[in-house]
C-alpha cells in the first residue's frame, strides 16, 4: 500500500528544487527554486509555525482547547490556522492593511478571528498589529502568543528540516542561498545548517527599501530613518527580530517594489510557477548580483509562497498600474491596466440634454453617438459648451443634428507615442476595439496619468 498520512501537518516538507530557465537567463551558473508551494498551507511558513507549536506544547506554554495569538502578514497564520484544526485550538491573528485582502479571506475561511491594524505606525505603537497580538494575549486566558520575530523554534524548524533538504538535493554541492529576509528565520536557520555543512556557502539575503536590515547588518545600526511604508510583502522589517545571526549571513541586498513585483510576475509566466511576491525580490535581487557568480556556482533559492495570495495585488494590472509598476508601452497595456470601465454611449435620436445627463452621471467629457450598433459620431464637453452658450435651446435638439465627428479608433497595438496624431485640442480621447468587438475609450487624462507614473 502507498503511503497515506494522518493528517495535513504529516505532508509539510519535503518540497521539491526546480531549475529555472528563462529568468535566470544571462547568469553563468545553474538556479534551482526550493518551491515551498508544494507545502499544504503553500508556503515554506508552514515548517515553522507547527515547529513552533511543537515546542511551546512539550514546554507547557500551550494548554488543550487554548488560543493560539499571532502578528502575521498571512503565511504564518496560514500553518497555525491548519495546526489549530488538527490539534483543537482556537486562533485569533493580527495583520496590517497593506497585507493582501486574499491572505485575510484565507485565514477567516480556516476558521481564525483576523484584526486588521494599520501599516503606517512605529512597532511600539500601541495601534501596530505587534502590539494589538501582545494586547490579546495578556487578556486573553489560556492563551499562547507565538512571537514568530522572536521565537528561536522558528529558525530551529529550517535548521532541521529546510537546511538538510537542499543539502541532501544538490548532492552537497549548494555554493548559494538566496532568501528573502524577513523574520529571519529561514535564512538563518537554512543559512546555519549549510555553512555546517560546507563553511564555504554563500548566504545572500534580500531585502527591500523601507525596511531596516540591510543597514543593520551593513553598520550595526538600527536605524529608522530607513523604515518607510513599501508595498512588498512577507519580507523587511522595521525592528530586528531575535532569529537574525549575523553569522550565517554573507550579503544583504535590496530590491525595489516594482522589481519586485515585475518579476513575480515573470516567473509565472516564464517558469509556469506561480509564486508570489517575495520570489519575484529573490530572483531580481540574484539578477543584481550576477556578476558576483561563477560557471560552477549552484545556486538555490526559496520560493517563499504562492501567487493566489497576491491576485488583487501583484497580478492585477490595476493594482500594479495605479502603482507606475506596469509596463505600458501600448494602448492594450494601458485599457489592460485600467480594468473594466464601462463605454457610455448615446443614440443619434437622443435629446441633447440626455448627452448632459450622461455626462454628469459618469463624469465624462466624451460621449460617442451610436445608430443601429454604429459609431457615427460623438458629443464632447469642449463643443456641447460653445453651441450652448450661443443657443441654450440646444438642450432640446436631438444629438444627431448636432453631434461632432466621430472619435478615432486606433488598433490595441498601437504604441502610446503614436497617439499624439489623434488626441489633440480638439479632441480628447480614442475608441479601441478588442478581440471580442467590445469598444474600450482612452482619454487625455489617462494617457497623461499613464506617463506621470512610469
Amino acid at each position: 500500500m502507498k503511503r497515506v498520512y494522518d493528517n495535513i501537518l504529516q505532508t509539510i516538507g519535503n518540497t521539491p528544487l526546480v531549475k529555472l530557465n528563462k529568468v535566470v537567463e544571462g547568469l553563468p551558473c545553474a538556479v534551482y527554486a526550493k518551491v515551498e508551494t508544494f507545502n499544504p498551507g503553500n508556503s515554506i511558513k508552514d515548517r515553522m509555525a507547527v515547529k513552533m507549536l511543537e515546542v511551546a506544547e512539550a514546554e507547557g506554554k500551550i494548554k488543550p482547547g487554548g488560543t493560539i495569538i499571532e502578528g502575521t502578514s498571512g503565511n504564518t497564520g496560514m500553518g497555525l490556522a491548519m495546526a489549530a484544526i488538527i490539534k483543537g485550538y482556537k486562533c485569533i491573528f493580527t495583520t496590517t492593511d497593506k497585507q493582501s485582502k486574499e491572505k485575510a479571506d484565507i485565514l477567516k475561511a480556516l476558521g481564525a478571528q483576523v484584526i486588521v491594524c494599520p501599516t503606517n505606525v512605529d512597532p511600539e505603537d500601541p495601534r501596530s498589529y505587534y502590539q494589538v497580538s501582545r494586547r490579546l494575549a495578556a487578556e486573553t486566558p489560556n492563551s499562547w502568543y507565538v512571537n514568530q520575530y522572536d521565537n528561536l523554534a522558528n529558525r530551529l524548524a529550517h535548521y532541521e528540516q529546510t537546511g538538510p533538504e537542499i543539502w541532501d538535493q544538490t548532492d552537497g554541492k549548494v555554493t548559494h542561498l538566496v532568501v528573502a529576509a524577513g523574520t529571519g528565520g529561514t535564512i538563518v536557520g537554512t543559512g546555519k545548517y549549510l555553512k555546517e555543512q560546507n563553511p564555504n556557502v554563500q548566504v545572500w539575503a534580500i531585502d527591500t527599501y523601507g525596511s531596516l536590515l540591510k543597514k543593520w547588518f551593513d553598520t550595526g545600526e538600527l536605524d529608522m530613518n530607513e523604515v518607510h511604508p513599501y508595498f512588498s510583502e512577507g519580507f523587511g522589517e522595521d525592528f530586528l527580530p531575535k532569529n537574525y545571526d549575523k553569522a550565517a549571513i554573507d550579503h544583504f541586498e535590496k530590491v525595489t517594489d516594482k522589481d519586485g513585483a515585475l518579476m513575480a510576475r515573470r516567473i509565472t509566466k516564464e517558469e509556469g510557477i506561480f509564486v508570489g511576491y517575495s520570489a519575484g525580490s529573490v530572483i531580481a535581487g540574484l539578477r543584481q548580483l550576477k556578476d558576483k557568480l561563477k560557471k560552477d556556482d549552484v545556486v538555490v533559492v526559496i520560493f517563499h509562497d504562492h501567487g493566489s495570495r497576491y491576485v488583487g495585488k501583484i497580478y492585477n494590472d490595476e493594482w500594479m498600474l495605479d502603482r507606475g509598476f506596469l509596463e505600458v508601452d501600448t494602448v492594450g497595456d494601458l485599457i489592460g491596466g485600467l480594468g473594466h470601465r464601462r463605454l457610455v454611449t448615446i443614440d443619434e435620436n437622443s435629446k441633447v440634454s440626455d448627452a448632459m445627463e450622461l455626462m454628469k452621471k459618469y463624469d465624462i467629457e466624451q460621449v460617442p453617438v451610436m445608430l443601429n450598433g454604429n459609431m457615427t459620431g460623438a458629443i464632447t464637453q469642449g463643443s456641447l459648451f460653445k453651441k450652448l452658450i450661443e443657443n441654450a435651446d440646444v438642450r432640446e435638439q436631438l444629438v444627431g443634428d448636432i453631434m461632432d465627428k466621430e472619435i478615432p479608433i486606433v488598433e490595441m497595438n498601437t504604441p502610446l507615442e503614436r497617439l499624439t496624431h489623434y488626441i489633440n485640442k480638439d479632441n480628447g480621447a480614442v475608441l479601441a476595439k478588442d478581440e471580442s468587438g467590445q469598444y474600450h475609450i482612452l482619454t487625455k487624462y489617462d494617457i497623461l496619468n499613464a506617463f506621470s507614473k512610469g
